[in-house]
């Protein structure tokens, strides 16, 4: 039975090492021995390490991850982590261990390192006391792509959302942000007790309304509307919040 799981990160983009660097410190049972820019970097140093466990990027220069993984051997366990959906089924094929879609989630990351952790092991771990002792109290950041570049974003700054087609506008204390992204993935990186969806086109941070009257918020200088199909959620979730 291992205490820990090796793990290497092979990844192009820089900052989307440093997120999976800072998830897996937070991690007891994860021990971090590599981190590289290519699957070429790696190879060499992946047969003397023989790493549990690889996250591995699909799209990256010279050789992606899936023609990589079946090079390896020994091969490790696979995480991939990506910014594109349409490699799943091919990903799956490889017998990956999971498919993890950028931008990625603590929660998200800790739920699928978890359960991989528990198999290796089997044996049930006492899932709610790990996650309260490997996560934080609270997420303070998640990270959007904007543009070509990945933003990060204090959630503590966020105060509304606005849905615009394929894009979100994402209202905060510092200024607006345009993020390629959709209300439901954006749901899964935020704290589900600290932001309702009032409308098909709107998210408001619940700590930052001024006030509601006639079913419409004042927050941020803004007027927002509370819809019948969101209303009943809305209101059984600002309950919790009155004190």
């Amino acid at each position: 039975m291992k205490y820990k799981l090796t793990c290497y990160i092979v990844d192009d983009e820089p900052l989307a090492q440093e997120i999976l660097e800072e998830y897996i410190a937070k991690v007891s049972f994860l021990e971090l021995k590599g981190s590289f820019g290519s699957p070429l970097e790696a190879a060499g140093q992946m047969e003397k390490d023989k790493p549990d466990l690889l996250f591995l990027d699909i799209n990256m220069p010279d050789l992606d991850g899936l023609s990589f993984i079946p090079m390896l051997n020994p091969r490790p366990m696979v995480i991939l982590t990506t910014a594109y959906e349409q490699h799943a089924l091919k990903a799956y094929d490889l017998e990956v261990k999971d498919y993890l879609l950028k931008p990625i989630s603590f929660e998200r990351f800790y739920k699928g390192v978890l359960r991989l952790y528990q198999s290796v092991n089997q044996r049930p771990q006492p899932v709610k006391e790990d996650i309260s002792s490997e996560q934080p109290q609270e997420t303070e950041h998640i990270f959007l792509k904007v543009g070509t570049r990945i933003q990060k974003v204090a959630i503590r700054d966020i105060q509304l959302i606005e849905g615009m087609k394929d894009y979100l506008r994402i209202h905060t204390v510092k200024g607006t942000i345009v993020a390629l992204l959709n209300f439901a993935a954006l749901e899964e990186l935020l704290p589900s007790h600290k932001f309702a969806r009032v409308h098909k086109s709107y998210m408001v941070a619940i700590d930052k309304i001024e006030h509601i009257e006639r079913s419409r918020i004042k927050i941020a200088e803004q007027t927002i509307p509370v819809s019948d199909t969101y209303k009943e959620s809305f209101f059984r979730l600002l309950r919790g919040n009155i004190g």
